[in-house]
């Protein structure tokens, strides 16, 4: 059987839409007020639109992207089983690349979008708990316990970060994660749960820094 030019590329367009709507659908999340959220950190080391995003090892490596605002992602400690359990850490460059660094049908929330979230589930001051996940973090200082109650279903994940001078920190004591709203030239929003109290910290960060991301549907 032989098909017309026309016919292939309708052909080849409709089965694209296929896959792209089997991702979207098998993309495991959870509704939180008005808002669905993804249930895991981000884990993808392509664009939306296919081009590669550049995977940065060492810490000089890391420091010549955050120094030269390229987009770059990491493991952290480059462990493949940390990216297995936590997902990738992305610097903001990566974030803000108009290639898209979201799935289609998601993206990477604004910080007022966080802020309604974190409203929902009670404010500043206790959101944290609804937030953090009910194992994976360090106990805190004084013996308690650091994990959260997750009623909330975002099970948050306390996958450390990595400084813009290219240095691995936290892991296990916090989970950070980045919004798409910039504060100033070099730094941009996000939001960090910690082992030691049950609050959502909302906090200016360098841009080079490695965070979570974690998408909200369109």
């Amino acid at each position: 059987m032989r098909f017309s030019v026309q016919s292939l590329v309708f052909i080849l367009t409709l089965q694209a839409t296929i896959i792209n709507a089997q991702t979207q659908d098998s993309i495991p999340s959870v509704k939180i007020g008005w808002q669905v959220w993804m249930v895991k950190n981000l884990n993808v080391d392509h664009f939306a639109n296919g081009d590669p995003i550049p995977q940065m090892r060492t810490a000089a490596e890391w420091k010549k992207a955050s120094d030269e605002g390229s987009p770059a992602w990491c493991y952290y400690n480059n462990n493949l089983s940390n990216g297995e359990k936590c997902g990738k850490l992305y610097n903001w460059w990566a974030v803000h690349d108009t290639r898209g660094l979201a799935p289609k049908g998601w993206h990477v929330p604004t910080d007022l979008e966080w802020s309604l979230i974190i409203n929902y589930l009670g404010g500043e001051t206790i959101a944290g708990v609804a937030l953090k996940n009910t194992f994976g973090w360090d106990n805190t200082k004084d013996g308690g316990n650091g994990n959260g109650y997750n009623n909330s279903g975002f099970s948050g994940i306390p996958a450390g970060n990595r400084v813009n001078n290219g240095n691995f920190t936290l892991l296990g004591k916090i989970g950070g994660w980045w919004s798409s709203t910039q504060e100033g030239y070099t730094v941009a929003w996000t939001h960090f749960l910690y082992n030691e109290d049950p609050a959502d910290h909302r906090s200016s960060s360098v841009k080079g820094c490695g965070f979570s991301v974690r998408c909200i549907k369109d």
